[in-house]
């Protein structure tokens, strides 16, 4: 895709700081960190999100993100490793390029990645009904 910036990444038409790469997949470090070692991952070939790559991609990029995470866990000593994808503008997606976001987890670091809301429970049981796959 000619206009989107992961892909310009992926063509060295853009510098990237590379933490990793092999033939479907290249990680590098997010030049907006949320914190000290956040890194994005994605695959060499243009998905928009999570809902239409194909599987095998998915399946490469789902093995660096572990790969990514723990040379993280090694090297930076961090007490957790928080793993994120937004999928659709709704989702908060800002690049239109599937991405999956590595942070590091300190646990004095006072970041909310899971903030407490007010839902208030609804039945369980017709969701289910409704989401259930058979």
């Amino acid at each position: 895709m000619t206009n989107c910036i992961f892909c310009k990444i992926i063509n060295k038409q853009i510098p990237c700081f590379k933490i990793y790469e092999n033939k479907y997949v290249l990680s590098f470090l997010d030049i907006n960190p949320i914190l000290k070692g956040h890194i994005l991952v994605i695959p060499k070939k243009h998905f928009t999100n999570v809902l239409d790559t194909d599987d095998f991609y998915l399946s490469e990029v789902i093995k660096v993100v572990k790969l990514i995470s723990n040379n993280i866990k090694q090297k930076l000593n961090c007490d957790g490793i928080n793993i994120l994808n937004a999928s659709g503008k709704a989702a908060e997606q800002s690049v239109m390029h599937l991405h999956f976001h590595i942070l590091p987890r300190y646990d004095n670091d006072k970041l909310n990645t899971f903030p407490k809301t007010k839902y208030i429970k609804k039945d369980l049981t017709e969701i289910q009904k409704i989401l259930k796959i058979d």
